[in-house]
């Protein structure tokens, strides 16, 4: 998106030093900076501000600081803008990106999982129909979804915002930033709740999605999740359910996007029956794993309430590119079959993963399990569950720095005694599968890439 120097300083509150230029997009990370853009200096771990002159040099049009236009060097032509807090300002920028997409519907959707894996199908069913832009990878906290508003192109007609929490407040500031036309909400589940308290503090922080919506927008919920499936009661939009059944006990509303008709092929790809009030139509999803098809119903239905036709979003969902390290299933060279679901893991959607490990046809599977974070004084009996259920599904467990799986699981310290376990128990061959996953301190992505290469 092109913005002024001008106009970001207002925005921000900020004294603008140098030309009134326009910047297209925003970045934090000099990495993956654009030429052109406008960079902002975050103070976290590493201060930011130590890298103004690496994005300068890699292109970057101006920059936002908070310490002052003087303690940089500003090459003629760029422009610095002074604010008093960068991460303040970034939400600025946010919300006036916001304000220059004007009509463009916004898409949030949060949840405890499946959040990423919802919004990249999402994106793919309504780039069949509109020009879509989405966050990048799990762009969804204070400074993701700002960047996703900064950077979405021009003429965009539908932008997706994947939205996190820690606590309550943050997705109704979040809200308060992108103001989404459309809400999706995924699941309620015990993850997190070493930061939240319980999961009814989680429900409380998810359904702030919900009440955010105008009275003209739409809630796309998960009916079979039943702390979500109570959010109706918080919305003033209009609500559609989605449902892997066609019909829910007496009491609870029907659905109006449902599946018939489940199946998971050989390469975990399901396929069923999209049904909804317009028709009905036959879909094979992209992403691996049965748990996914209530993600795939979700941006259907989202994508159905923006006027994506029905034929679109069975091609959509289909053809939909997916982030990294979620349900990526490759083989190696001794034949062996790797399944990466590395990117994070809590209860709900590791046991959904060792139930797809166990439908992938092989003789002996083993689940890598790292660490499940975050989960307070749940952790211990979560970690025991998790063992328990391999044992009940036929799976060896390797935990990995990861003592609380008890001593259902053989325990190693560390990636190489990992690759050494699996190499000791016999190696591996064509007969076998194997699933890695883990909460991201772990970084087990490091493993699947050690087995596939």
């Amino acid at each position: 998106m092109r913005l002024r120097t001008r106009e970001i300083a207002e925005a921000t509150g900020g004294r603008l030093v140098g030309p009134d230029l326009e910047v297209d997009g925003v970045g934090i990370d000099t990495r993956e900076l654009a030429a052109g853009s406008l960079f902002v200096p975050i103070e976290g771990e590493r201060d930011g501000h130590g890298f103004v002159a690496d994005a300068l040099a890699g292109g970057a049009a101006g920059f936002l600081t908070g310490r002052g236009a003087h303690e940089h060097e500003r090459p003629e032509g760029i422009a610095a803008i002074e604010v008093d807090d960068t991460t303040a300002a970034l939400a600025a920028i946010g919300g006036l990106a916001r304000r220059h997409l004007g009509e463009t519907q916004v898409i949030g959707i949060t949840g405890s999982v499946g959040k990423t894996t919802t919004k990249d199908l999402l994106a793919a069913v309504l780039a069949t129909t509109y020009a879509t832009s989405a966050s990048v990878r799990s762009f969804n906290n204070e400074l993701g979804v700002p960047l996703t508003l900064a950077n979405a192109p021009e003429g965009t007609e539908v932008l997706v915002v994947e939205m996190g929490a820690r606590g309550r407040g943050h997705i109704e500031d979040l809200c308060a930033i992108a103001r989404p036309t459309v809400g999706v909400v995924t699941s309620v589940e015990g993850v997190h709740t070493e930061l939240f308290g319980d999961i009814g503090e989680v429900a409380a922080a998810k359904g702030e999605l919900v009440e955010s919506l105008p009275p003209s927008g739409v809630a796309v919920l998960n009916a079979d999740n039943q702390l979500v499936a109570e959010m109706a009661d918080r919305a003033r939009a209009r609500v559609v359910r989605v449902s892997l059944a066609a019909a829910h006990p007496a009491g609870r509303a029907a659905p109006d996007v449902w599946a018939e008709g489940i199946t998971v092929g050989a390469d975990l790809h399901p396929s069923f029956r999209l049904c909804a009030s317009g028709g009905d139509r036959d879909v094979t999803l992209s992403v691996r794993g049965e748990h996914n098809v209530v993600n795939g119903l979700l941006a259907a239905a989202a994508g159905l309430a923006v006027g994506v036709p029905l034929d679109s979003v069975a091609e959509g969902l289909a053809a939909a590119s997916l982030s990294p390290w979620r349900m990526d299933l490759a083989t190696a060279r001794s034949g062996a079959r790797i399944l990466n679901d590395a990117y994070n893991a809590g209860p709900a959607s590791t046991a959904a993963a060792l139930r797809a490990l166990a439908a992938l046809d092989a003789r002996r599977r083993v689940a890598v399990l790292g660490l499940m974070a975050e989960l307070g004084d749940e952790a211990g009996q979560a970690h025991l569950e998790i063992t328990e259920l391999a044992g009940r599904l036929g799976i060896e467990v390797v935990a990995v720095d990861a003592p609380a799986y008890g001593p259902g699981a053989v325990h190693v310290a560390g990636i190489d005694a990992a690759l050494g376990e699996l190499e000791r128990a016999g190696g591996l061959g064509p007969d076998d599968a194997v699933l890695v996953k883990a909460s991201r301190v772990a970084g087990l992505e490091h493993l699947a890439a050690a087995l596939l290469s």
